[in-house]
């Protein structure tokens, strides 16, 4: 199987890129324009195999992207190459809907055109998975769960733009054809997270000493899925998934965020007790903008049709997670050059 991912130098397209090449002996094209969140570090373990090979592209570069798709010749492409911070997205929205509007179209156009000219036999087995996120659904009140027929209500310009190369997508199913399958995920967490985050930069901060900003109350709610989860879902939805159709992955792991930020003060005394109690550290910050109260995952579909299942619970994976960076500085530190976990996406007052 010859799959080309997008985006497989961040965090969930490398945790893909990983799976497909060490577990299932894939030969992976990774096609990244390696931004402030990709680094080929997340990588290491694949780099020096005979079935994967790296591609520094843009999505946005049409020649670029064709003439990847068209040299690999792929039975897949899981498209995963997407500014997502929603923070950066509030003052730079621009770059957003670059990336994931027209960046999407390029990719889709590229694929349309190479499988039109593939066989009968190849046409019906190949297969694109664009893989999205919940937030395009909007907000839950303190009941329900986000299904796949949940109505479309995006807060932020992250979300919109994902929700735009959603519709994107499955509009080129409906119009052209093209074997298109939709994913859409819950918050994800797990290794090489870039520590911009909620969760990695909690933890970043706290080994350091560093304040630990929790957005208003720190009531907001978020369904949590470990990033190796999710990577087996992707690659059980693009092989088993029925074209046309959106699978949502999550977590079953609903957390408040000044609880996930306390359990990992908790496993910090634990595990680095020198700075206990680090919850001391916990400082409420102005809110974001157009915060959703609440995201949850129904992954119904996924789990009943496609016997997917997460192996990971939020405390398995949380612990897994704050070992992980305890012990991997090496990876983290030199993303904190770069960015040193200041506050991002605050709207200034106009004059």
């Amino acid at each position: 199987m010859r799959v080309l991912v997008t985006g497989g130098a961040g965090f969930i397209g490398s945790a893909l890129v990983r799976y497909l090449v060490l577990e299932k002996g894939n030969e992976v094209l990774n096609l990244d324009a390696l931004t402030y969140a990709g680094t080929e570090t997340s990588l290491h373990a694949v780099k020096d195999k005979s079935n994967y090979r790296f591609i520094k592209a843009d999505i946005c570069d049409e020649r670029a992207v064709k003439n990847a798709i068209d040299n690999f010749a792929p039975d897949r492409i899981m498209h995963l190459a997407a500014e997502s911070h929603v923070d950066r997205s509030i003052t730079g929205a621009r770059q957003f809907l670059k990336t994931n509007v027209m960046g999407t179209f390029n990719l889709l156009e590229a694929a349309r055109h190479y499988w039109s000219q593939l066989s009968e036999t190849k046409k019906t087995s190949f297969r694109f998975l664009h893989v999205s996120t919940d937030e395009v659904y909007g907000s839950l009140g303190a009941d329900g769960l986000f299904s796949e027929d949940t109505p479309y209500d995006p807060s932020s310009p992250y979300s919109a733009s994902k929700a735009a190369s959603d519709h994107l997508a499955k509009a080129w199913t409906r119009t052209y054809g093209l074997p298109i399958i939709v994913s859409n995920c819950s918050n994800n967490y797990g290794p090489y997270h870039f520590p911009e985050k909620l969760i990695p930069l909690t933890i970043i901060n706290a080994m350091e000493g560093s304040s630990l900003p929790v957005y208003g109350a720190g009531r907001n709610v978020r369904d949590w899925l470990y990033v190796e989860d999710h990577a087996r879902a992707l690659d059980t939805i693009v092989d088993r998934g029925r074209v046309g159709e959106t699978y949502n992955v999550g977590g079953r792991n609903e957390r408040r965020n000044i609880d996930v930020v306390n359990r990992i003060c908790e496993l910090l005394d634990e595990l680095r007790p020198s700075g206990a109690p680090h919850a001391q550290l916990i400082k409420f910050v102005q809110d974001r903008p157009g915060h959703d109260a609440r995201y949850a995952i129904d992954a119904t579909k996924l789990e009943s049709e496609l016997k997917w299942q997460a192996k990971e619970n939020f405390d398995s994976g949380i612990e897994k997670t704050v070992k992980w960076y305890l012990e991997n500085e090496w990876w983290w530190a030199p993303l904190r050059q770069g960015y040193d976990g200041s506050r991002l996406g605050l709207i200034k007052a106009s004059a």
